[in-house]
């Protein structure tokens, strides 16, 4: 097994990122929320099923993500992408006229923020040398 980080495993953790965010939401119809919330669809082990695979993913993401980064590290993370945001829409690169581009924007930088936080304890070693290790209760 390696134990190499490299940016083929930041992609792999962005991938796996992505799919979970657009999986839950997105603002086409090829979602869980609009699946789920379809009138169309009767709530039943299949959607439980379903939501409880996501939960369990965000709530790996999640934890993750603040455990190597923490609320500055997330706050400051968010406010980088908001900036690259801001100089793609000073440059004309990106219109943010549209709600579609709005929620697709949000979406990808959530799942960018998400795959740093998963990726941040092994680039924080690469930079310093310095290992992070959890707390373990006896």
């Amino acid at each position: 097994m390696a134990t190499e980080f490299n940016a083929g495993s930041f992609l792999g953790r962005w991938i796996f990122a992505l799919a979970l965010v657009l999986g839950t939401y997105n603002p086409t119809q090829w979602c869980y929320f609009t699946w789920a919330t379809a009138e169309s669809t009767t709530f039943g082990p299949i959607v439980a099923i379903a939501g409880l695979v996501l939960l369990i993913c965000w709530i790996i993401f999640i934890r993750a993500t603040f455990m190597s980064m923490g609320w500055l590290g997330i706050t400051l993370e968010a406010a980088l992408f908001g900036c690259v945001v801001w100089l793609m829409v000073d440059q004309g690169w990106l219109s943010l006229e549209s709600e579609g581009t709005i929620a697709w924007v949000v979406l990808i930088i959530l799942s960018l923020i998400l795959a740093v936080g998963m990726s941040w304890s092994h680039i924080r070693r690469r930079l310093s040398g310095q290992f992070d290790v959890d707390e373990k209760d006896d």
